[in-house]
């Protein structure tokens, strides 16, 4: 039941969304939008930033980040909800989208490489170059759906994984 109402409020958000930027919708628009108290809103999120960054992970926990045909699927939709996303992105307040997804995939690649790797505490280098790795992909898919009209998703993605520090594709692409 909880997760089907997540998921009722995450749509009204997107709807809202398409008629204004992020900065100027009020939880109070929020609740009147999917006709719920502003109680069960903060049952279910912190703020209106936590609600974005939920309609995201929402996706990006089903992607497989390593795989090509995956994770560009994830980019397509991205661009689908392009209006969404864009308003997402352009949101420069102190809980930016792109904040939660850096750390988002910080986590994601370094649980990935404990698992591929076996071991529980990684090397600092390798914790550096996730770090620098997620900072730049997460940058260049900010800036591939606010600008890039012309790149494919399987391109970009692509691009993104020949970028990746030879040490982390030694790990991932075994």
């Amino acid at each position: 039941m909880a997760e089907r109402t997540k998921l009722w409020i995450a749509e009204k958000m997107k709807n809202l969304m398409k008629k204004k930027s992020l900065d100027k919708i009020r939880i109070t628009e929020i609740c009147k939008e999917a006709e719920i108290e502003r109680s069960t809103f903060y049952y279910h999120f912190r703020d209106k930033y936590d609600l974005v960054a939920w309609i995201f992970f929402q996706a990006a926990d089903r992607t497989n980040v390593i795989d090509l045909m995956d994770a560009a699927a994830s980019m397509k939709q991205m661009k689908n909800d392009m209006l969404f996303y864009k308003r997402a992105y352009e949101d420069t307040s102190q809980n930016a989208l792109w904040q939660y997804m850096l750390e988002y995939f910080v986590l994601k690649y370094t649980q990935l490489a404990r698992d591929m790797t076996g071991e529980v505490n990684l090397d600092p280098q390798v914790q550096f170059s996730i770090r620098l790795y997620c900072y730049g992909a997460v940058g260049m898919t900010k800036e591939w759906v606010l600008n890039d009209n012309h790149t494919s998703a399987e391109t970009e993605v692509e691009m993104l994984f020949q970028s990746m520090p030879e040490s982390l594709r030694r790990i991932y692409f075994q």
